[in-house]
This record gives C-alpha cells, structure tokens and sequence, in this order.
C-alpha cells in the first residue's frame, strides 16, 4: 500500500507534535514535512524529536511551497492567519487539507468555504469521535426539548489556551442552534457580569473555565422547570485528537472538492 504524504503546520506545537508522532506510528503514512510560523525558535529543527520519535530527516520550515510538490494532505493545528494561507494552498494544490484550528472568525470561515470548493477540506472544532457523538447528541436533544429548555455549554481547558469559548464549545452551540432551527450568532449569550437581567428565552449560554492542565471538558446542560439534563464529555488524552485527524485526511484523500465536517467521517 502506498504511503500518503502529510504535511503537519504547527508541528511543534502540542498538537503538532501529537499528529508527528501519530505519523510516526502508523505505517501507511509518512511526513512530508513540518511548519511553524517564520518568528517560531524551531525552524530548521528535526520534528521528530520533539514529537518523542526517533529523527525524521526533515527541518521545520515556515515556506509551505516546497513542500507541495510532494505531499498528498495538511493535517493543520496552527494560527487563523496561517491556516487561511494554506487553504488557498491546498486549493491549487488540489491535496486534501484538515483543519482542527480554533479561533476563525466568520471572515476566516469564508474564505475557508471558498478554498473547499477546489479541494477536500475537512474543519472541525474537535477530532474526537466522542466529542462528535456528543454534538449529534445535542443537536437531537435540542431538537426535542425545543427552549422550554435553557442550554448551557460549559468548557474547560489548560491555562495555555487563547481562544474562549472553545472551538468545541462552539460546535456543541451550533448543534444545539441546528436542533432548534435557529442561527448560534442570533441566539448566544457570553461573558455574563454584573447586572444582566434576567436569562433571554432561547438563549445558549456559554461559560469557559481556564487552569492546570486540563486537556478539555465540556458539558451541554439543558435546564428546565424542576429538571436538568446533562451530556459531558472528558478528553484525558490529546492523542485522540492526533488520531481523529489522521483519520479525517485517509477519509478526505481522493474526495471530491467540498467543506466536511468530522461528522461526514465518522458517518454521523
């Protein structure tokens, strides 16, 4: 069987090094390079290494071009800015390109969209297939408790993390959202302080948690008169996040050009 050649963008940083090692260990696959940004103290540093694996031959650069030439994917845990670059790469390279990325802003997502229609794109808030179960879950619920029930996504991660809510988080609110028929950007409330009044009626609440170590929790609470429901999920692990994206780019290599979703791979 041949070989499928990964680029990983953000390859030393901690998911980088988890998807380098998850390469490593699977033997139909191959690194066929590693990036990070031009300012990073890692450029011109074996991958392997810092992933825990014996050396790789290749040097972190920050040019994706040369690259190209040889590669069949991006499995890509970088930067917003970094990541809309090489969806437009992936676009004319015509190579498929997994996005795990949090932080996009609606600007971004477009021109993310725009890429997906040359090439494979596969973008995800999470890459675990609990977290995904867990967002087909919600969305059924949602579906079926309508907004006599209050919804509340509560996310905890690392003290390291930039972006709040979490990019999973704000999956589970559009799930929620598509449950209910509604549009997320209409319907959020975040950052509750002082005085707020009382709750909106169809509201999602979200709150973010931030300490330790903390790999990623999340909950969806649905709250109504003298009940609650909760559906948590708890990542012990960030190599599962390696392995589902591994998976999203076997998935997505030789599709037909299109936005996918960790949804579309894992059938649900």
């Amino acid at each position: 069987m041949a070989e499928m050649r990964i680029i990983v963008a953000g390859a030393a940083g901690r998911m980088g090094r988890m998807v380098v090692r998850a390469i490593h260990e699977a033997s139909e696959l191959a690194l066929a390079g590693a990036l990070e940004r031009e300012d990073s103290p890692w450029l011109g540093h074996d991958p392997g290494p810092l992933a825990g694996c014996p050396a790789s031959g290749l040097a972190i650069v920050a040019d994706p071009l040369p690259l190209l030439l040889n590669a069949d994917a991006i499995i890509d845990f970088s930067s917003p800015a970094a990541t809309i670059e090489l969806a437009g790469l992936a676009a004319q390279a015509r190579i498929a390109d997994v996005i795990g990325t949090t932080g996009l802003a609606e600007e971004d997502l477009e021109k993310i969209d725009a890429a997906a229609r040359h090439a494979p794109i596969v973008r995800s808030g999470n890459m675990s297939l609990g977290v995904n179960l867990l967002a087909a879950l919600t969305r059924r619920a949602a579906a079926a408790l309508g907004d006599e029930f209050d919804v509340e996504i509560i996310e905890m991660h690392h003290r390291m993390k930039v972006d709040a809510p979490s990019g999973t988080a704000l999956m589970l609110g559009e799930a929620a959202a598509a449950g209910r028929g509604v549009s997320l950007k209409n319907h959020s409330a975040r950052g509750r302080d002082g005085l707020t009044g009382a709750r909106r009626k169809g509201d999602i609440g979200f709150a973010s948690l931030r300490g330790g170590t903390v790999v990623g929790d999340h909950s969806v609470v649905f709250a109504g008169e003298g009940e609650r429901i909760a559906l948590t999920h708890h990542a012990e692990d960030r190599a599962l996040f390696a392995y589902g994206a591994l998976k999203a780019a076997r998935w997505a290599q030789n599709r037909k050009p299109g936005l996918y979703s960790m949804a579309d791979v894992l059938g649900l």
